[in-house]
């Protein structure tokens, strides 16, 4: 058998980055075991708070490279509140590399676990499924190196939004909808914006219609983000994939990982045409950091992410097997309602949660 190699950048960072990255390690492993086609090599690449304090360095030019390099790149989190740039922001590489890498679609799933208690009481919880599209390297993070204060009155940033960046941030959403709706998906694209009061926002969907226009099999609609921040807790159920700013998606994203039982429960991935970060969205947990209760479940959908982009990017389809693998035996561990994480009151930490989707990837259905 052909077995194809992949060159992985492992960037655990900081606090329960560290452990959740040894998780997802070991379920990697056990996954490539099952699968086989493929082989993915990991090799350290230092950065983060911790690297910060050490050296003075964030992010080493080494790891940079690194990451250029390699086909794709594994982050657990980074940063620390202590630990701060001398103008009191704090450490966070993970943003630079999006500039670096030019990762401009923030790719953050969403949906229902199956055994883990719903947020919602609606019945219809069950049926999440949507995918929230933000854009990683403009709007009101564009300058966010350039903000002033005025005197000691006022404060100023600038929202920057592209017509170039914001087509393939559109391109990339609409063709997301296609390869949904192939699965079942609803093939509907939403986009999220203020365009009632910005003038950057009417732009951004100005350009968005025009890109719609271009996938005529695929339902385009528009929503305020407000409106958007509401229909998130009433329905929804209702959405598919949904682009927007990346300030506005920060805040909507973590909303929704609400919907499935927390941040430990939500993948994400930053991608560009040349590049991709895989992350769980939450950050290192200072509170919890060292004590073995983090929730990897996160940092695994987000190797699933992973693998599913490698295989498409790649052609080798022995990386979408092990992406559907990782996920079926995600939703296989927590099915039975028996594993709890600590973060929604239960008892099972990062090695049982760990070890439960372990068990369960020699069982689940390859396809």
């Amino acid at each position: 058998m052909n077995v194809k190699e992949f060159r992985i950048a492992e960037m655990p960072g900081d606090g329960v980055g560290i452990e959740v990255m040894e998780a997802a390690k070991a379920v990697l492993e056990a996954l490539e075991r099952r699968v086989g086609g493929y082989r993915l090599s990991l090799a350290f690449a230092p950065a983060g708070a911790m690297h910060y304090r050490a050296t003075g360095t964030a992010l080493p030019e080494s790891s940079v490279r690194a990451a250029e390099a390699a086909d794709a790149i594994l982050l657990g989190a980074m940063g620390w509140p202590a630990i701060r740039y001398p103008d009191g922001r704090e450490i966070a590489p993970q943003i630079d590399l999006r500039d670096i890498l030019d990762l401009y679609a923030g790719v953050r799933p969403v949906r229902a676990v199956p055994g883990i208690p719903p947020t919602l009481a609606d019945p219809r919880a069950a049926r999440i499924d949507l995918v929230i599209v933000r854009e990683s390297t403009e709007g009101l993070f564009a300058r966010r190196h350039e903000g002033e204060v005025i005197e000691d009155r006022e404060a100023r940033e600038t929202l920057v939004i592209t017509r170039a960046t914001s087509e393939r941030l559109f391109d990339f959403s609409f063709r997301l909808a296609e390869k949904r709706k192939a699965r079942g998906g609803k093939g509907l694209v939403t986009c999220v914006d203020k365009a009632n009061v910005f003038r950057a926002f009417a732009f951004f969907r100005r350009v968005f219609d025009e890109r719609a226009a271009r996938f005529p099999h695929i339902k385009a609609a528009h929503r305020y983000v407000d409106a958007v921040a509401l229909d998130l807790v009433l329905r929804p159920w209702e959405f598919d994939v949904l682009p927007t700013e990346n300030q506005f998606g920060d805040i909507i994203s973590d909303l929704a990982a609400g919907l499935m039982g927390g941040m430990g429960m939500a993948p994400s991935a930053d991608i560009g045409d040349r590049h991709a970060v895989f992350q769980p969205s939450h950050g290192t947990a200072p509170d919890i950091a060292g004590k073995g209760v983090a929730n990897p479940t996160a940092m695994l959908l987000s190797a699933a992410l992973m693998l599913d982009w490698l295989g498409d990017k790649h052609g080798v389809e022995a990386c979408g097997t092990a992406a559907r693998v990782l996920e079926r035996a995600v939703d296989a561990a927590f099915a039975g309602g028996t594993l709890r994480p600590c973060e929604i009151g239960g008892r099972d930490g990062t090695q049982a949660i760990a070890r439960a989707v372990i068990d369960r990837i020699a069982d689940v259905k390859a396809d």
